[in-house]
């Protein structure tokens, strides 16, 4: 058996032919996604339903599924990780919220918990201020950077 040929069922094929065929198809595939869907029939398309421009399209409060957190959701002296939305909300005293950047400038962990009046990165026990995010235990020698977020009545989002 050459190079050129490998066993496949029956009988042998070579490669090349092999590789032909399954790039047709792989073709055939394509062109038939990028296809006309003019049914030729001349019936109109519907071009679906009107949305206005009033109000929120989805039917829902587009302000409050913007928002991270209810202020009672943020204890006064603790705060929360919102790890996926990349901030860290904090009430050093009540009714003042601040915002941080939620990764620890030591080695670019993510912090893990607020607690004791700290934001704490258990990667190496960096621990950083609720108030400012000045570096209150090490390794890490600078401050988590400022989020700006913004409180509306009852939610707090960034700004």
């Amino acid at each position: 058996m050459s190079d050129d040929q490998a066993l496949t069922g029956p009988g042998t094929q070579t490669r090349r032919a092999l590789l032909t065929g399954a790039g047709a198809v792989g073709a055939a595939v394509v062109l038939t996604a990028c296809g006309s869907d003019d049914s030729g029939d001349g019936a109109p398309v519907s071009p679906g339903p009107a949305v206005s421009d009033t109000g929120d399209a989805g039917g829902g409060d587009r302000q409050g599924a913007q928002s991270l957190a209810r202020t009672t959701d943020i204890p006064v002296g603790g705060g929360a990780v919102f790890a996926a939305q990349g901030v860290v909300i904090t009430q050093p005293s009540p009714g003042q919220f601040k915002g941080f950047d939620p990764i620890c400038t030591h080695q670019g962990c993510p912090v893990s918990n607020v607690d004791g009046g700290t934001i704490n990165c258990t990667c190496h026990g960096s621990k950083f201020s609720i108030e400012d995010g000045s570096v209150k235990a090490g390794p890490a020698t600078q401050p988590l950077a400022p989020k700006n977020v913004k409180v509306d009545g009852d939610r707090i989002s960034l700004a």
